[in-house]
């Protein structure tokens, strides 16, 4: 039995017309209240966090949300079979515009075909499928295409990673629902970021008629991480530092995505806000060596819980200062 998949714009809880910026704010806030790292063993927080990140994939993404919002959950596949009609020479229009298709992805193998369309025509799969095997002639709509093995199509797959898994590099498991319904070991490469494509040659949807497979592309989406925010390749970081060390000047030390921690000097009369550039400490470069840069903010921190004598100081100072 087929399940049913919320719709993208209800998981995140805004209007379908709603604007991109609205789209990110919706899922960073959600994001952050069902992140597994404050929701540990809570299994009902993890699914529902794997929901945001799919929904927001595709909706952050103008050209995946004009599809998404024209075709429904079936957009890649539906996208993937206009494709093969189009390399056909056929205008993918002339089959309608019912939604629908095979729903052929590694959740589920089990199909749901489009029906008839007004103009007379059988299902677009079943056309599809004409096309790609080559018939013609006699056929329903008497077309002819060239015979031969046709090449497999590309299936994107949406993976999430953390921060940590973006620095480093990691792998994943991925339980494919194909014919030979198997595990892959897929390997993600240090640097992705929101959007990355990584691909796995070969491992995409079979070919028609003795044809090679497709490829298998990751769709990257990196989990905001309560620590960094990211600017490209760049980690941005709140340090907080007590105002004594602002005023006076001193040392402090900066977190890293590798778990470690870098000393920073601060020079006397440090202003509250101040950006330090830790080169060299940021997110790999995804296409070449190198890296981005941590840049540390300061935040002061203002002293509590004063002394009789700490007030009598601070109102010494006011009165110096005045």
């Amino acid at each position: 039995m087929a399940t049913t998949r919320r719709d993208y714009y209800d998981i995140l809880g805004v209007a379908r017309n709603a604007p991109e910026k609205e789209i990110r704010q919706a899922y960073r806030k959600l994001a952050r209240k069902y992140h597994p790292d404050l929701n540990p063993n809570d299994k009902g927080a993890e699914a529902k966090f794997k929901e945001i990140g799919e929904a927001y994939e595709v909706l952050v993404d103008q050209s995946k949300r004009a599809k998404y919002d024209r075709f429904g959950h079936d957009w890649q596949m539906r996208e993937q079979q206009e494709e093969a009609a189009r390399k056909a020479g056929f205008d993918p229009s002339a089959f309608g515009q019912e939604s629908g298709g095979f729903n052929r992805n590694w959740q589920s193998s089990e199909p749901s075909g489009f029906g008839s369309t007004s103009r007379g025509f059988g299902g677009f799969s079943d056309i599809l499928e004409e096309i790609l095997q080559g018939g013609g002639g006699g056929g329903r709509a008497g077309w002819r295409t060239k015979a031969g093995p046709t090449h497999g199509q590309d299936f994107d797959h949406p993976v999430e990673v953390t921060l940590a898994e973006a620095y480093n590099g990691t792998t994943r498991i991925l339980q494919m629902e194909t014919p030979e319904n198997r595990r892959l070991e897929v390997k993600i490469p240090a640097g992705v970021k929101n959007g990355s494509r990584v691909r796995v040659a070969g491992e995409g949807l079979p070919g028609m008629g003795g044809g090679t497979k497709g490829d298998l592309y990751l769709v990257i989406t990196v989990r905001p991480d309560p620590n960094f925010e990211r600017k490209g390749d760049d980690l941005q970081v709140e340090i907080p530092v007590p105002l004594t060390t602002l005023i006076l000047g001193g040392e402090t030390h900066v977190p890293t995505p590798k778990g470690t921690k870098l000393a920073l000097k601060i020079p006397p009369e440090t202003q509250n806000g101040k950006l330090f550039r830790l080169g060299g400490q940021g997110m790999p470069h995804l296409q070449g060596g190198g890296k981005g840069d941590i840049l540390a903010k300061v935040k002061a921190v203002l002293p509590t819980k004063l002394t009789e004598r700490e007030k009598e100081l601070f109102s010494e100072l006011a009165k110096l200062r005045s």
